[in-house]
């Protein structure tokens, strides 16, 4: 599936569409596709954002990002392996119009209906990750066969929604390339000082009409969204780098006062920051 700035096309005569992508780092730009997306990590770990929310990823992660549903994947660059993501393409329909009302397939609607806002697969995911390990060996039957199997484990799955708030109109071209921007430039430098005379610059539009742009489009206002990116960063360090103090952890992450970062961490996490590290020792 040819990957363009935003969205990505669909390829002729394909129903179906079966993808590998074995990178140092997933496709980075946010992006946005008509078909539903469902996606098994192999390997690799970073962040996703979905709508309006901020994920992690990791191996053995199934995800599934509904239609026209902005999202961006970035890997995590520390570490020099490959990433590696199977993923389907298609949409609902890609078998005919009505294929997926049929009343066999009734036990679909469920998954259609959560794929609107995102979801990772929590427990059980077992069956569904041996059926993506056979994809590759398939031919185009026996996939479409694979796709309705993990869609039926899926739906038997306990789930977590991706996002709370999808905007209702498929973003355009330029407002797709607007919002890379701001995010890119959010996911590079959060870490520094960024004020909204920076970031209403890089998406060439005054603070007050960049601030309703952004709050109609991500359901929050950037400076939330920014502490977002903090927090998920920093609870990264924290786990992965045990020996190094939390006040310097804030610090890292853009934050200028530890009680603020503390207090910003307990809202988002629902424990400390030292509570957290607990947890994975």
């Amino acid at each position: 599936m040819k990957v363009l700035p935003f969205k990505i096309p669909k390829p002729k005569d394909e129903a179906l569409v079966y993808q590998e992508d074995r990178e140092k780092v997933f496709y980075d730009q946010l992006h946005q596709h008509a078909e539903i997306q469902i996606s098994y990590i192999e390997k690799g770990e970073g962040t996703l954002i979905v709508g309006d929310s901020i994920n992690e990823y990791k191996a053995n992660d199934i995800l599934v990002i509904g239609s026209y549903v902005p999202h961006v994947f970035r890997s995590d660059t520390h570490t020099t392996n490959t990433s590696v993501m199977r993923t389907l393409f298609f949409n609902r329909g890609s078998f005919g119009k009505d294929f997926f009302d049929l009343p066999d397939l009734s036990a679909t609607h469920l998954f259609f209906q959560q794929s609107v806002y995102g979801m990772k697969v929590v427990s059980p995911k077992e069956n569904s990750i041996a059926l993506f390990k056979q994809l590759r060996q398939q031919n185009k039957m026996e996939r479409i066969a694979s796709l309705l199997m993990i869609i039926s484990q899926i739906t038997k799955s306990h789930t977590q929604p991706l996002s709370s708030f999808v905007y209702n109109k498929a973003f355009s071209d330029d407002e797709g390339k607007r919002m890379n921007k701001v995010f890119d430039h959010v996911m590079e430098h959060y870490h520094e000082h960024i004020t909204l005379q920076d970031i209403s610059e890089k998406a060439h539009m005054s603070k007050n009409a960049f601030c309703k742009y952004f709050k109609k489009r991500t359901n929050k206002t950037f400076f939330q969204f920014l502490i977002e990116i903090r927090i998920e960063n920093a609870s990264k360090r924290i786990i992965g780098q045990p020996e190094v103090p939390i006040s310097l952890v804030s610090e890292q992450c853009g934050f200028s006062n530890l009680a603020n970062f503390n207090r910003k961490f307990k809202e988002l996490k629902g424990c400390t920051p030292t509570q957290y590290r607990a947890q994975f020792q």
